[in-house]
């Protein structure tokens, strides 16, 4: 018996005795986050999936995991040998997670889903309660976490220390942010507000932590009241200088574990909640009347400010001095045969650790060698770890976490011949990445109403990603970074001047090669009109595109115009910063202008 098949063996027996027919794991945690501790890897514990994005369910007698695109190529190969039956989101026949347990708990005869509602999102749960309500009178339980029992070495919550990141970098102080909290609060008509979300929380108090990998924040909610605010974090994690400052700003600490007690016992009318961003449990602990919209955190967050962008254009030259000192490095390195997937990794991460204020990868690097780039979130393993040879596509996306900023850049690099079909597809991928770079737009526009265009000569061939276009970055926060987005499926929330977003279209080809182009941009005023307010984006990211693969006569005019410029910015821009005489020469010939 694996692992896996001892693990649902100790959950069913867990489930017979709480009389409970199926079970659900969801992918977050009590903060609703995308990457989770592991003390909430839950969900990849009970399959063995590892991916960011799915949802495991059991019965007494099947399982099932259900997630996007990214991850059908790698889900199928990690499922494989376990009785999991992969579902593929989004795609027609797919049924829902409601439906699959209608129809196999109506042949069982079983009643009861149970699903540990400190790990999913209230507005979640309340569909999924209906919905099996509505589908065979199932009813859910909410209170039960089996790993409890189950998961003998489950790790611990984190301790790690948190940190006070220094105002010249944040451009704000705490009390101000709070203070602009405060008058969100009142106009929503809102006595306070519980913070959940871990990034929020990190960027209002001016803290950041290494309790989730990559991502610098700490495990804690922020109760704000009109005149108060208490972090609920464990004080372990808390050094002298961190609650002095906290003392300073005012800001009450009592542990973490009693913020249920708190919600219990707030005494004011109202709290601003979000159902979609708060756990079922903690939502539903609240005795006050809840006022139930987003976070107008979020947005206040997307939207930086002078230091953060000043942070954004520092940290991008450090971190493009490090990706030409790796892509000079490369090829040659490829030619001696030596190299693979995970060395190439290595290197880089190696160039970027000697960068000034550098801290951390800002996510697990994907470098996928032909077949292995068309798996979108790839990461090599030692089982699976290609050697690299001086021919066809190396897909590169990785970034880093500076203390000034995030980055999170891909190239797609001819690691020698390629075939004309990658020429193709290459050149398709950077003429929609350079489309959404060019554009302008009104100020307020979503980024579905910008996704076609880099979309636009991929569907005149047929052609088409699953995946988004772009998302927020954080300032030395989440690489991932909402509520705004650029993608296919409806997004409203409105674009505005300083928001970062990333340009990265893609064409991913199973069992042979993918190329993805990926720069981060900031939205900047255009100009204005009698029409209103126009934007623009700015690449900050600053690192020459591979022009070798590139069909010439598929490119517009003003596309080779662009790419000229952009190269230019970056030969003058990083130039400086070289000291290597084989690194200058290196940007030197990468960037030369192509032939209009």
């Amino acid at each position: 018996m694996n692992k896996i098949s001892e693990r649902l063996s100790s959950l069913r027996k867990l489930m017979r005795e709480e009389h409970i027919d199926a079970f659900v794991f969801p992918s977050t945690d009590p903060h609703n986050g995308e990457y989770v501790p592991e003390h909430w890897m839950g969900r990849q514990w009970i399959s063995g999936f590892n991916g960011s994005a799915g949802t495991a369910v059991v019965t007494l007698h099947e399982a099932a995991l259900w997630t996007d695109s990214r991850y059908f190529i790698a889900a199928t190969e990690q499922l494989n040998g376990t009785e999991y039956v992969l579902m593929k989101e989004a795609v027609e026949g797919t049924p829902t997670i409601a439906q699959w347990l209608g129809m196999k708990l109506s042949i069982s005869g079983g009643s009861c889903v149970g699903i540990d509602g400190m790990v999913m999102a209230a507005s979640e749960v309340e569909e999924l309660i209906a919905d099996l309500r509505s589908a065979a009178g199932i009813t859910v339980r909410t209170n039960l976490d089996p790993l409890r029992t189950i998961w003998k070495d489950r790790p611990e919550i984190p301790l790690s220390p948190v940190e006070i990141q220094q105002e010249e970098y944040a451009g704000e102080s705490v009390q101000s942010k709070l203070s602009r909290i405060r008058k969100a609060i009142r106009s929503n008509h809102a006595n306070g507000m519980l913070v959940t979300a871990l990034d929020e929380i990190a960027w209002t108090l001016n803290l950041r932590g290494k309790d989730v990998h990559c991502n610098p924040v700490f495990v804690s909610y922020l109760l704000i009241h009109e005149n108060e605010a208490t972090l609920f974090i464990d004080e372990r994690k808390l050094t002298a200088e961190v609650r002095v400052y906290l003392h300073a700003n005012e800001i009450k600490v009592l542990p973490y574990e009693d913020v249920t007690t708190a919600l219990k016992r707030y005494k004011d009318y109202s709290i601003l909640m979000s159902s979609g961003a708060t756990c079922f449990t903690l939502f539903n602990s609240a005795k006050a009347s809840v006022i139930d919209i987003p976070s107008p955190i979020a947005i206040m967050k997307a939207v930086k400010n002078a230091a953060e962008i000043r942070g954004f254009r520092n940290a991008m030259r450090r971190d493009g001095v490090a990706m030409v000192k790796f892509l000079r490095w490369l090829l040659p390195a490829v030619q001696t045969g030596k190299e693979t997937e995970m060395s190439i990794d290595r290197k880089l991460t190696s160039l970027r650790a000697e960068q000034h204020l550098y801290r951390d990868i800002s996510f697990d690097t994907i470098a996928g060698y032909q077949s292995h780039g068309a798996i979108v979130h790839y990461e090599a393993t030692p089982e699976t770890d290609a050697p690299l040879r001086p021919e066809g596509f190396l897909l590169l996306d990785s970034g880093a976490q500076y203390q000034d900023a995030t980055t999170d850049i891909t190239r797609t690099i001819a690691l020698g011949p390629i075939t004309d079909e990658q020429r193709r597809v290459y050149t398709l991928v950077l003429k929609g990445n350079i489309q959404l770079a060019m554009l302008k737009f009104p100020d307020g526009a979503s980024g579905t109403q910008l996704d076609a265009l880099a979309r636009m000569d991929m569907w005149r061939e047929g052609m088409n990603y699953l995946h988004g276009t772009g998302h927020g970055v954080g300032s030395y926060l989440n690489v991932h970074e909402g509520p705004h987005q650029i993608r296919m499926q409806w997004k409203p929330t409105p674009l505005h001047a300083g928001m970062t977003i990333t340009d990265e279209p893609g064409l991913y080809l199973e069992g042979r090669f993918g190329v993805r182009i990926e720069n981060t941009m900031l939205i900047t005023p255009y100009k204005e009109t009698e029409y209103g307010k126009f934007l623009q984006m700015e690449a900050l990211t600053l690192c020459p595109i591979d022009t070798s693969p590139i069909i010439m006569s598929m490119m517009r005019k003003e596309e080779i115009e662009w790419l000229n410029d952009y190269h230019l910015r970056v030969r003058n821009e990083l130039l400086p910063l070289l000291e290597d005489e084989a690194d200058r020469s290196w940007l030197i010939e990468n960037t030369e202008a192509l032939v209009v």
